[in-house]
C-alpha cells in the first residue's frame, strides 16, 4: 500500500469513511427486515452535489413553490435549510451519498449574484431536464 502524506490524511480518512458507509448501506439492504434499522429516519438521496441541491431548493423557496413561512423570509430560509439537512443526502465524492451537515454557505451562494454564471448554468440544465420530460409526456 502506498504511503499517504500527513497533510492528505484528513481527506483520505473522510473518503474511507464514505466508502465504509456505502458498504454498510449495501450490506444493510441485503439483511432480513427483522435485522434492519428503523427506516423512519431514512433520508431521501439526491443525485445533485450539495451546491446544486441548495440551488434547487433555493429556487423553489424563492419562487414560493415550497415554503414554511410565507410571511417571514428569515424564518422560512432557516426552516428550509434545517429540512434539507434532516431529510436529504447529496452526491459527494465518488458519487457516494453524503449527509448534509451544513448548507447555509451554499444557500448564500444561491442567493447572491456572485455566482451568477453558476446559477444560470444550473437553471439551463434544469430547464433541459424539464423540457425533455415535457416532450416525453407529449409524445405518448
Amino acid at each position: 500500500m502506498e504511503q499517504i502524506a500527513i497533510e492528505k490524511l484528513p481527506r483520505e480518512v473522510g473518503r474511507l469513511r464514505k466508502k465504509l458507509e456505502y458498504i454498510e448501506s449495501i450490506l444493510s439492504s441485503t439483511l432480513p427486515k427483522s435485522l434492519k434499522k428503523n427506516t423512519a429516519n431514512q433520508k431521501c438521496h439526491a443525485s445533485y452535489n450539495k451546491s446544486d441541491l441548495a440551488q434547487l431548493f433555493y429556487i423553489l423557496m424563492d419562487e414560493s413553490i415550497l415554503f414554511f413561512d410565507a410571511n417571514d423570509e428569515r424564518t422560512n430560509r432557516s426552516k428550509m435549510q434545517e429540512f434539507i439537512k434532516t431529510h436529504f443526502t447529496f452526491s459527494g465524492d465518488a458519487g457516494l451519498q453524503t449527509p448534509i451537515l451544513e448548507i447555509s454557505k451554499q444557500f448564500s451562494e444561491a442567493k447572491g449574484y456572485t455566482y451568477r454564471d453558476r446559477q444560470l448554468l444550473f437553471l439551463d440544465k434544469l430547464i433541459e431536464v424539464l423540457q425533455q420530460r415535457r416532450e416525453r409526456i407529449a409524445s405518448r
